[in-house]
């Protein structure tokens, strides 16, 4: 049987997984003031497992200067994950603020203005 080269993308899928969860607690260990009440949205992980782009929304503080921080502090999360994770490659971590669930508000906004506007009219 030959197997392929590449993983498959259910290992893939479990692997963010696992990351986002280890992720998750080793977060609680930081003690920098610049990250406020961060929730880890999702992880994608490179198919060589090289990188991986963690998003993050937040609840309290600055966007920015959360992911600044986060950034600074990926090394620190990296070598956390060494000792967790049983995979021959750690991915080097790469954090992004999701604007999603903002956007989602202004949009629920938005249709909600339009929706009353329109009763306005009729």
């Amino acid at each position: 049987m030959v197997r392929k080269a590449s993983s498959t993308p259910n290992r893939s899928f479990k692997v963010a997984d696992q990351i986002q969860r280890d992720l998750t607690e080793l977060l609680r260990d930081l003690k920098d003031p610049r990250i406020g009440m961060v929730t880890l949205q999702s992880v994608e992980v490179t198919p060589d497992y090289a990188h991986a782009k963690v998003f993050f929304s937040l609840l309290i503080g600055n966007p920015q200067e959360t992911e600044d921080a986060l950034n600074q502090a990926a090394g620190f999360l990296r070598n956390g994950l060494f000792k967790r994770l049983h995979i021959h490659t750690v991915p080097t971590l790469h954090f992004h603020f999701d604007r999603t669930t903002e956007r989602a508000a202004d949009m629920n906004a938005l249709i909600a203005k339009a929706v009353s506007s329109r009763a306005k009219d009729d």
